[in-house]
């Protein structure tokens, strides 16, 4: 499982050092392909490629006309891309999403359970601030035994 925050920093070719703690996990449950994406381009989701594959399978077999999986397909794949860390364990996070995500210098990197997010610290601090946890949102854990 992918959990809990490990800052990092991007560097000036737009390569993300995997945080030790993610990498270790990764290795021991995927292996170095991912699949970069967002679905907002307000952060970059690092998908293990075998995670990611589970996703487009689903989308496979549901209609191809369905508008919400074409809206969701257009936006994974404009700002997608797979990569493979390097030898260092870094990744190359898309140029396309890391401008319009405004993903440089020091960045947080936020465990999800299967994938990473990868948001511009100053914007991932604004979008807790904006978004609180609501009265809705306490429901709905409630609902899933949470």
């Amino acid at each position: 499982m992918l959990r809990g925050n490990y800052p990092a920093r991007i560097d000036d070719k737009g390569r993300l050092k995997i945080p030790v703690p993610f990498k270790q996990e990764l290795e021991k449950s995927y292996g170095s392909q991912f699949y970069i994406t967002s679905l907002e381009g307000q952060q970059a989701l690092i998908y293990p490629f075998e995670e990611w594959s589970k996703i487009e399978e689903k989308l496979a077999r549901g209609p191809s006309l369905n508008k919400t999986r074409r809206k969701l397909l257009q936006r994974a794949n404009y700002y997608g891309q797979i990569v493979q860390w390097d030898k260092q364990g870094r990744v190359l996070i898309p140029a396309v999403l890391r401008e319009e995500a405004e993903i440089k210098g020091e960045v947080a990197v936020l465990g999800n359970l299967s994938y990473l997010e990868v948001w511009n610290n100053e914007r991932f601090l604004e979008e807790i601030r904006n978004n609180p946890i609501t009265t809705e949102d306490e429901r709905i854990l409630d609902e899933l035994g949470i």
